[in-house]
């Protein structure tokens, strides 16, 4: 166990340290949240004028409203696309070394998970800053936005262990993008990220309801709007089982498509 955390930490500090040395990358994850959070939040401003809709809402702010789900959309379309990290190793014939190299091979995607996960703290960190500037305020404070950021990283964590294992099975980057942006829409629109459940048509609030993104929007949403309640701890456990299974899955793909 001490060999595989020391391997895993290894391989997460490499992936870590290539994310930082890619300015561009950096500038993407300030810009991007920013331009959501200010579009986005005040597209719908005008239905929170309505008495009715801010009652679905919860709120009377729809930027407050949404910043749970902004904070979701930016770590799922980077955790999701971390397994391309396999198929350029894969390329460049690093995968091979590390595969010689006397590690243990389910350190490999337990690291890329990792880094994966801390990515996705800081992005929610990025986010909650920029909200907090354009007005939002966190009902539970400040121990309420670093349950957020727990949240944030186990969902990076389930993301980037589901691209991974997809990663491990595809040898092409080009079909890997394809295959995750087909799961990545359905994923966060089929949610209550950015609208109320309440409002949906019934076929598409059984959808939301199997859908594990919602629960992490719903503990994240309750620590923004509403405050604290049981229903919180339940939904993290939710999401730490789907971590578990997610990361054993995970190892099991890669380990059994590397020895192919």
């Amino acid at each position: 166990m001490k060999y595989l955390l020391e391997d895993t930490y290894y391989v997460a500090l490499r992936e870590l340290k290539k994310y930082f040395r890619q300015k561009t990358r950096l500038l993407m994850t300030l810009i991007q949240p920013f331009i959501w959070l200010t579009l986005m939040g005040n597209m719908m401003t005008g239905l929170t004028n309505n008495p009715i809709a801010a009652n679905f809402l919860g709120t009377g702010n729809y930027l407050t409203f949404m910043t749970p789900g902004i904070i979701l959309m930016t770590i799922m379309f980077t955790s999701i696309f971390s397994g391309m990290s396999i198929v350029w190793d894969r390329r460049i014939g690093y995968l091979d070394k590390l595969l010689a190299a006397p590690i243990n091979r389910a350190a490999i995607p337990f690291g890329k998970m990792l880094s994966a996960a801390i990515q996705g703290v800081i992005q929610a960190g990025i986010i909650v800053v920029i909200a907090v500037i354009l007005g939002v305020r966190f009902q539970t404070g400040i121990l309420g936005i670093l349950v957020i950021f727990i949240i944030a990283m186990m969902v990076a964590f389930i993301l980037g262990g589901i691209s991974l294992a997809l990663a491990a099975k595809i040898k092409t980057i080009e079909t890997l993008m394809a295959i995750v942006n087909m799961l990545t829409m359905p994923l966060m629109f089929a949610s209550n990220a950015l609208f109320p459940t309440n409002v949906m048509p019934s076929w598409l609030k059984a959808i939301v309801k199997i859908n594990p993104i919602t629960y992490a929007i719903n503990p994240m949403r309750s620590l923004t709007v509403t405050g604290w309640s049981s229903s919180i701890i339940a939904n993290i456990l939710i999401i730490f089982a789907i971590d578990i299974l997610v990361m054993l899955w995970t190892n099991w793909v890669f380990v059994n498509a590397v020895s192919e």
